[in-house]
């Protein structure tokens, strides 16, 4: 791994609002990860954000007096050819098929997000073809690469690559991130000193528990939830959990259970937002664009404390912390989304999840998960029954396993299954190649 020169990291999406992150975050451990060659990588469409972020992080490269070169490209294969690591932070249609992806399941009074139930389908179906063409770059052109994807949804975008390819990948989510820093704030203890026991799926992933310095501390936690003073992340709307439902699940929910424990609250909140500030993916649009107002500014030679307005904020740098794992065989532990292969019993070997592991120059090694109980077992069992349709639409263009995946999805009322489904097929069409032969026999009305 690495040349004389050092490391070379291709990262796709350079264009984006987190890049600066991702900077920062090879900064700070140049030391131990000695990264020489940085590629940000993006599209045309994206050229204006690529050269505005790519600017401002040769100015960081400098503040900081590091030898890491930066290198801004159109050429996806030029940055992948012979990298260490690739990571990849894309949006296939821009904040614009965010933005639908959120406002069609609302139509139908449904939830619309991005990243699970109608809206996330729909996001997965426009990334899967793209990721598979990273792999087949990856594959020809640097095959001893490991792939770090944070690109939503993390878990079905890892069952993917698994599936589907021979690139060695982990993916990685914030949330089991922020899920640490909270139990650690909450215990009033060292974020180093604390350890979680996380299980499930990407954005339905359980605690099972915080363990301080070899104590369970998972009753302390969940009883500052109950209280309700806690803020978890900007993303979500931060409805409280109710006592009993935290006492009787003596789990810690991610925040993303909202969605799924408190269904009817989050979609009264979704569809009054749509009418008044607009979906979350018009206000990301907002502050996008201030971010990027930011970083024109020629003096600007560090990460503005504004991008912790975004809700993906910390993704960048426990992606740093990952590579450096790897690269230096550190045996740490980390949160990542993962083949299961045995680990959790009630689910397929091939399937992802998303578990506490510790990473080494061999990738990562899940902790051992005792049996799952029922009360979480089924929610996870359907999801991830979910995921695997939403893979094989993706990869296959398949109508009929889109149509299944979003008829068994707790968040999709059935009956509006077909008609949902077209109106995603169609307006997302210039990112659906897969489904154009499916719209063109007419099957999509």
């Amino acid at each position: 791994m690495a040349t004389e020169r050092g490391l070379k990291v291709a990262t796709i999406g350079g264009g984006s609002s987190y890049t600066p992150e991702i900077v920062e975050g090879f900064i700070k451990r140049y030391d131990e990860l000695p990264v020489k060659d940085l590629y940000l990588v993006d599209i045309e469409e994206g050229k204006w954000k690529l050269d505005i972020v790519g600017a401002l992080a040769q100015r960081m490269v400098e503040e900081a007096g590091v030898d890491m070169k930066i290198h801004l490209t159109l050429d996806r294969r030029e940055a992948i050819k012979d990298a260490d690591f690739v990571t990849t932070q894309f949006r296939v249609g821009l904040l614009d098929a965010r933005i639908r992806d959120e406002k069609i399941p609302l139509r139908y009074n449904c939830i619309g997000q991005e990243t699970t139930g109608a809206g996330g389908l729909a996001k997965a179906l426009r990334t899967i073809p793209v990721i598979l063409d990273i792999c087949k770059d990856i594959e020809e052109l640097a095959p001893d690469a490991w792939l770090i994807n944070f690109t939503n949804p993390s878990g079905i975008i890892a069952e993917t690559v698994n599936k589907h390819t021979n690139v060695k990948s982990i993916g990685l989510c914030n949330v089991p991130v922020k899920m640490h820093m909270m139990s650690a704030d909450i215990l009033g203890v060292d974020r180093e000193d604390v350890r979680m026991d996380l299980l499930g799926l990407n954005h339905l992933v359980w605690g099972r528990d915080v363990i301080y310095k070899g104590e369970s501390k998972i009753d302390e936690v969940l009883e500052k939830l109950v209280s309700g003073q806690v803020q978890e992340v900007k993303n979500v709307p931060d409805f409280g959990w109710g006592e009993d439902l935290l006492k009787s699940l003596r789990m810690m929910p991610c925040p993303y259970h909202r969605y799924y424990y408190l269904t009817a609250k989050m979609l009264e909140e979704e569809i009054e937002s749509a009418k008044t500030k607009g979906t979350r993916g018009e206000v990301v649009k907002k502050v996008e664009a201030e971010l990027f107002e930011l970083y024109k500014d020629p003096n600007l030679k560090e990460k503005p404390k504004q991008l912790e307005q975004r809700g993906g904020q910390y993704y960048s740098d426990a992606a740093c912390d990952l590579i450096s794992a790897i690269y230096n065989d550190k045996g740490t532990i980390h949160y990542v989304n993962i083949q299961n292969n045995g680990t959790v019993d009630c689910l397929p070997n091939d399937s992802a999840i998303e578990r506490t592991c510790y990473v080494d120059k061999e990738g990562a090694h899940p902790l051992n998960v005792k049996p799952l109980p029922s009360k979480v077992k089924g929610l996870l069992q359907v999801v991830n029954e979910y995921e695997a349709l939403a893979v094989e639409a993706g990869v296959y263009g398949d109508y009929d396993a889109a149509l299944q995946a979003l008829v068994i999805h707790p968040l999709v009322e059935s009956s509006i299954a077909k008609p949902l489904l077209d109106d995603i097929i169609k307006e997302n069409i210039d990112y659906l190649p897969q489904f154009k032969a499916v719209v063109e026999s007419g099957r999509v009305k």
